[in-house]
């Protein structure tokens, strides 16, 4: 070697060594770049699958959800079912019908209630001010349909329906009647518009509580399907809503339908799509669905038939009338790790430039490269690592800027919640987690505090003013409370209507309780964004509970469970409970 290196001209003798360690630099920043790159999407893309498993739970629970209010306008517990199906009972159930039908017309349009003798009331609505009646008086005979506007206006001339409906021979009849409480009937095809379709129904008893009838709505299901289609996961992404035994509810591409020999249409299970990532991803999670916590969502890998391996997030979707759904997301790891790869490669060959850039200009060259690539270095570790990271060099556009522009995206978008811009669930999870560790090692001795709050009557502007102005409301309650704490206190948005707030380095508990009235005088004031439409429920307030560590609480925990029980009691003694 030695000799070899005698025998070369002073110019290459002296260019070598530039090119040697660039080459060996560029080698070893390039390397613990592309690990440093490849932990950081995987610990990204496990957030990434919970969020949206949990966001479809939330967007298909919020479909659903309108269900139980339109029984409970159109046959109100306690409301006694009519006897002789006159004029009046006919007007009494028009109006409640309508009012229900009106609480979601979308997807609850059709709310209609049978009864054991064979009587039928059905309503319709076809728009905001237009509506069908079908109504059968005796236990005999067909239906009679009226068509009207207005919830009051004039029924137009009966007309017969072509075929006999005996409500008391069908399914949501018999599982009303056999059902205690509110229940979903099993999903099945809409004849006439051939979608998928659940009905949830609920028995209305006489005054000596004896079953007289079943009141039912109609829950059409092809919007989750749409709702799925529409989501921008990954490039190659597919999310699906299942049964536990595999049959569809929804899904991203295709459809939960297909037709047999005979040309009709049949539900189709995750197992027969046709496509083999849909069975393989239902397989991956099958044998899960009895062993997890059904209240979180999980993640895990498979293997595809072409070897590629494939991320999974999953939860389950349940509710107290019988509702069992699973939603499933896969993403294959090529649409995560791509950026990664790509910016692996151009560090080869920036490598290869540099080495020949640096025979010629020298030592320069190497410091302004080295300088470079450290920095991406840093920054893709500190993300690995789940922390805040330093500036990402996204001045290149090349695949390494890329790379860095979606981690820099990835990690603000897993941090904040998108309506708010507060920060999110997880992040305030974590930075209490790590104020309990301050607080436990000594660094941070002083005591902090946990405020749990919701809006009161929330729901009630959801239902009245539409869910575009309660977004709105939640936007102005998030600014208010971020404008009156300190700088060094953090607010987050916890769930639908419920904030958190944590309130670093009290001097006492007295401290949370003065801040806690504070917050609920600013609250208090008249929302801007509801005061023009309907300024009663504009003076909404917020039922707002404290917890203090350690006085309340020494873990995360408690000390929530602690604030969550605090505000359920001021809320009880608020009004009386």
């Amino acid at each position: 070697m030695l000799s070899f290196l005698r025998r070369l001209p002073l110019r290459q003798l002296l260019t070598l060594p530039y090119v040697v360690l660039v080459l060996g630099v560029a080698l070893v920043i390039g390397g613990l770049s592309y690990v440093a790159g490849q932990r950081a999407v995987n610990d990204l893309s496990n957030q990434l699958l919970r969020e949206t498993a949990s966001r479809i739970a939330l967007a298909t629970k919020e479909h659903i959800a309108g269900a139980k209010g339109v029984l409970e306008a159109a046959f109100p517990v306690g409301v006694r079912p009519p006897e002789h199906w006159d004029e009046a009972d006919i007007a009494a159930m028009r109006e409640r019908f309508w009012i229900a039908t009106s609480i979601h017309r979308n997807p609850h349009n059709y709310a209609y209630y049978g009864d054991i003798q064979g009587r039928f009331f059905g309503l319709m609505r076809h728009a905001d001010d237009s509506a069908e009646l079908r109504v059968r008086r005796g236990g005999t005979g067909v239906r009679s349909l009226y068509t009207f506007n207005g919830i009051h206006g004039a029924l137009g001339p009966a007309v017969p329906e072509d075929q006999v409906f005996e409500p008391r021979q069908r399914p949501w009849f018999a599982l009303g009647l056999e059902a205690e409480h509110n229940t979903w009937s099993p999903i099945y095809i809409d004849f006439r518009t051939h979608e998928l379709v659940t009905t949830f129904v609920r028995r209305v008893s006489d005054a000596d509580g004896r079953p007289e009838g079943v009141v039912a709505t109609d829950l059409p299901l092809q919007r989750i399907s749409d709702f799925l289609g529409k989501l921008e996961i990954r490039p190659h992404a597919l999310a699906m809503v299942v049964e536990p035994d595999g049959r569809l509810v929804g899904i991203s591409e295709g459809s939960p339908l297909g037709r047999n020999d005979a040309g009709q249409y049949v539900r189709l299970s995750a197992l027969d799509v046709g496509n083999p990532l849909v069975a393989a991803t239902f397989n991956a999670v099958k044998a899960h669905m009895t062993e997890l916590d059904a209240s979180e969502a999980h993640t895990g890998t498979f293997t595809a038939s072409g070897g590629e391996t494939m991320y999974v997030g999953y939860t389950q979707l349940r509710d107290d009338s019988g509702l069992d759904w699973w939603v499933l997301v896969m993403v294959p790891r090529s649409d995560f790790m791509g950026d990664v790869e790509r910016g692996a490669l151009q560090s080869a060959l920036l490598s290869l430039l540099a080495a020949l850039a640096a025979a010629g200009v020298g030592w320069g060259v190497l410091q302004v490269v080295a300088r470079m690539l450290g920095q991406f270095v840093q920054s893709a570790q500190l993300v690995g690592q789940g922390r805040a990271s330093l500036p990402l060099p996204v001045q290149r556009g090349d695949e390494l800027g890329v790379l860095a522009r979606s981690l820099t995206d990835m990690q603000i978008k897993l941090q904040t919640d998108a309506l708010t811009g507060l920060t999110n669930r997880d992040t305030f999870i974590r930075a209490l987690r790590d104020r309990f560790q301050r607080y436990n090692d000594g660094s941070r001795p002083e005591p902090f505090a946990v405020l749990f709050m919701d809006v009161n009557r929330f729901k009630a502007i959801n239902d009245t003013l539409g869910h575009a102005l309660g977004d709105a409301v939640l936007k102005e309650v998030a600014q208010r409370l971020q404008e009156q704490v300190r700088g060094s206190d953090r607010v987050a948005r916890y769930a639908g209507d419920e904030f958190v707030v944590l309130l670093d380095a009290l001097r006492g508990p007295d401290d949370a309780e003065t801040v806690r009235d504070h917050l609920e005088a600013v609250l208090r004031q008249p929302l801007q964004s509801v005061a023009p439409l309907d300024p009663a429920l504009a003076e909404l307030g917020a039922a707002m509970g404290a917890a203090v560590c350690p006085a309340d609480a020494t873990e995360i925990g408690d000390l929530l469970a602690h604030a969550d029980a605090d505000m359920y009691r001021r809320k009880a003694l608020r009004h009386g409970l």
